[in-house]
């Protein structure tokens, strides 16, 4: 797997020098952030206590020639809506905010690295760590 793109909580365990995490971003060519990702970080940041910090070092990993900041456009919102139907019809909704990044994944193609169990009912998702 050559090409991801990013969960927060994966960011988080980066950041907290999380072998699995540092190992992953280590051997891809390339790191997508979706936009709403980065809106859940931001939000982290600015409710924490140490917001300088981190946004310097987020903007430091975004900065990165692998790192691609991934809008989210009208065509993610096709992708969204097919995987909102799908886990609404299997009974497993999942939050919106994985929803967009899901939809972000698949449109893409991309492997999503997170830590979270319920991207694995999505048809169709290639999870990127386990």
């Amino acid at each position: 797997m050559k090409r991801i793109i990013i969960d927060t909580n994966f960011y988080a365990a980066f950041k907290r020098n999380d072998n699995e995490a540092v190992n992953l971003l280590k051997q891809v060519e390339y790191i997508g952030v979706n936009s709403v990702i980065l809106g859940e970080l931001l939000a982290g940041f600015r409710c924490g206590s140490r917001e300088r910090k981190n946004r310097a070092e987020l903007d430091q990993f975004l900065d990165s020639a692998r790192v691609n900041l991934i809008p989210v456009d009208d065509e993610t919102a096709e992708f969204y809506a097919q995987i909102f139907s799908e886990l609404r019809q299997k009974g497993r909704p999942i939050p919106s905010n994985d929803l967009w990044l899901a939809a972000s994944a698949l449109q893409h193609g991309l492997a999503l690295a997170t830590y979270d169990d319920h991207f694995s009912h999505i048809s169709g998702i290639l999870l990127a760590v386990r």
